[in-house]
């Protein structure tokens, strides 16, 4: 793997592969650059494909007290070293923070995520403050394994998968992980759409849900492309939270190859 330095010195490891047009994968909690393996794998032969390891996964740093700020700067010097004119693709809480860099200034023309784990509405918001004081006590009390199964409850990961996972040498990998679920979330705030700052995403967005994703799941998305300028929506028949790479890669395909001038709002 490369290594790049982000803005406050950290280095932030990434694997570049294929040839075409720059394209950055964002991972979700949980998973390094690895863990995109196969999306980049089907994406390559058409685009130049830069998975990273995010602040304090895999062979990247740590340095410093986490912000979103400092993953942020992280992003923007993969995009960097992706070259002019990339495109962002971001996986779960990996796309809540494409957005939060897209609006914070990110030069990105095209922008695509898959189900960032919002809850918004009343009933939303008070599982959200729930989780995350929870959260909070599994990982001082050094529960990691607790605070592993909590977080992919709360983002929609169905129980068979935790469940299925728990008997896997993955399961090791993913508590020594743990400590950045608190990463993953404070970067979704409360829980809500960040209608006011998401304004400012210029860039066209595509939303990605699952069709077999559970309901509330599916009008988080929705509520996100509507909240976005340039946004659109789609679902994905047959998909749930753990989306299949050969099922998402063609979509993907079509937005980031699509001509600018040619795309228009859908839903």
């Amino acid at each position: 793997m490369d290594r790049i330095l982000s803005a406050d010195g950290t280095p932030i490891a990434y694997r570049r592969q294929g040839e075409g047009p720059p394209l950055v994968l964002v991972g979700g909690a949980l998973g390094a650059a690895a863990a995109d393996a196969p999306l980049a794998a089907l994406l390559a032969p058409r685009f130049t494909v830069l998975t990273y390891d995010r602040r304090g996964r895999g062979a990247s740093g740590d340095g410093g007290r986490w912000a979103v700020e400092r993953e942020i700067e992280d992003l923007a010097a993969v995009v960097g070293a992706a070259g002019a004119d990339a495109s962002v693709f971001g996986m779960a809480s990996g796309g809540a923070l494409a957005l939060e860099a897209v609006a914070a200034g990110l030069p990105v023309d095209l922008c695509a995520v898959y189900e960032p784990p919002y809850t918004p509405g009343a009933s939303g918001l008070l599982f959200k403050a729930r989780c995350t004081a929870r959260l909070h006590r599994l990982l001082d009390a050094g529960d990691r394994s607790g605070a592993v199964e909590l977080f992919l409850a709360m983002t929609g990961v169905a129980d068979e998968t935790a469940a299925r996972l728990r008997g896997t040498p993955r399961w090791a990998k993913l508590e020594a992980l743990a400590h950045t679920l608190a990463y993953d979330d404070a970067l979704l705030g409360d829980g809500s759409v960040p209608v006011e700052r998401f304004a400012a995403v210029a860039a066209r967005t595509l939303v990605v849900c699952g069709g077999f994703s559970t309901a509330p799941a599916r009008a988080a998305t929705r509520a996100l492309a509507d909240a976005l300028p340039r946004g659109r929506h789609r679902t994905l028949t047959g998909q749930m939270r753990e989306v299949a790479p050969q099922v998402l890669a063609p979509v993907l395909a079509e937005f980031f190859a699509r001509d600018v001038y040619a795309y228009g709002r859908a839903s």
